[in-house]
């Protein structure tokens, strides 16, 4: 008869996801090895297996003893991650996924391969209580957060993906694989961030924890985003750890950010820019500002004159870059793309007045790339 697990190892209340090794700090590794018979030392091997070695098959634990590798794997990394459908364009280098978790609901992540880096975009609840009209998450609902370990599976996948040299192209690992790291992870993916914050968190530090007891990823290489969740993003400044933060604006005035983004009527434009401007004075991180255009709703040239004007009262153009991004559609939405003439006027404004701006280079228009589309067409 094998042991019961302590407590902290149990679901946090009926209907959450199986407790699993990447929700527990280290201490907690080892309490939980201990209190089923092990010496504290197999937390550490455990882990080494799971962050650093990647390696899922308990038949690959040769330094665990044999006969208890399968229930350490079923007790203490739970699958939680069930492949529902996987879709793929730019030559194999981006790879959409759409995960179905313990409990039914779907989530979805973005593998993208480019020459010099690895992104994986990762999702951080089931839905999302935004109500953004133009995102199709919005429009689908909050059905719940995520875990910690629930987002961490989603980097150790693509990981996995890398190591294993199923994603072609890319630069050769240093070290040797096959298949190169994920260098960046971004949570732009279904739901809002911060209003997840400590599962969001929990993961940010698994995911830059040195090896073997995290991913040993650096913080540089994480952004996490917001629609403008003031008080979590005053936080987040104070973690000590130093991610990107994106602003997702898409509106410089409070009329038409009402509309777009709805939590604006809690916290208006100058709240969430004062906020942003804050993050970054404490972090010594320059904000990225994330705005989607959207024809005829949101790309005048007049609101690219008063988008600078709104991120230049704050200071000098050191502290922020405007991130443009070109709308992808959802199907029958009424909103679309900007036409390609007023994308190009909107960064000529802005260019004009000294502000750093780049156009996103968009993967994954034809394989339901937008978040929420690929779990849209399940339900």
């Amino acid at each position: 008869m094998k042991p019961a697990l302590p407590l902290v190892f149990e679901a946090p209340r009926r209907g959450q996801p199986p407790r699993h090794w990447a929700d527990l700090t280290p201490a907690e590794r080892r309490e939980v090895v201990e209190s089923i018979g092990h010496r504290a030392f197999r937390a550490r091997q455990l882990s080494a297996h799971y962050f650093e070695g990647l390696r899922s098959d308990p038949a690959e634990w040769t330094d665990l003893p044999a006969d208890v590798r399968a229930y350490l794997a079923k007790a203490l990394l739970p699958r939680l991650l069930h492949l529902v459908k996987e879709t793929r364009c730019d030559d194999d280098t981006t790879i959409k996924t759409l995960w179905k978790l313990h409990d039914g609901s779907l989530v979805e992540s973005v593998l993208m391969r480019y020459p010099d880096r690895v992104t994986l975009c990762v999702s951080s609840q089931a839905g999302c209580g935004m109500a953004c009209p133009f995102c199709a998450t919005g429009q689908g609902g909050l059905q719940r957060n995520m875990s910690t370990a629930e987002i961490v599976e989603q980097v150790v996948d693509g990981a996995r993906r890398l190591s294993r040299g199923e994603v072609p192209g890319g630069r050769a690992d240093p070290a040797g694989g096959s298949g190169g790291r994920v260098s960046n992870v971004v949570f732009m993916g279904m739901g809002e961030p911060l209003a997840n914050y400590k599962a969001v968190i929990g993961a940010v530090r698994q995911l830059t924890t040195p090896a073997p007891d995290g991913l040993g990823m650096s913080a540089r290489g994480i952004t996490v985003s917001t629609v403008g969740l003031v008080p979590r993003m005053q936080q987040l400044s104070t973690e000590g750890i130093p991610v990107t933060l994106a602003l997702s604006l898409h509106a410089p005035d409070d009329e038409l950010r009402d509309e777009l983004v709805p939590i604006n009527t809690r916290w208006n434009v100058d709240e969430v820019v004062d906020a942003a401007w804050e993050y970054a004075q404490a972090t010594k991180r320059r904000v990225s500002i994330e705005y989607i255009l959207i024809r005829d709703i949101n790309d005048q040239a007049f609101r690219a004159d008063l988008l600078a004007k709104v991120l230049k009262r704050r200071g000098n153009w050191g502290w922020v870059h405007v991130n443009l991004i070109p709308l992808n559609p959802t199907p029958g939405s009424k909103w679309t793309a900007s036409r390609r003439r007023d994308e190009d006027e909107f960064v000529r404004r802005l260019a004009a007045r000294g502000v750093p701006v780049t156009v996103r280079d968009t993967r994954g228009r034809e394989i339901d790339g937008a978040c929420g589309q690929l779990a849209a067409t399940q339900n």
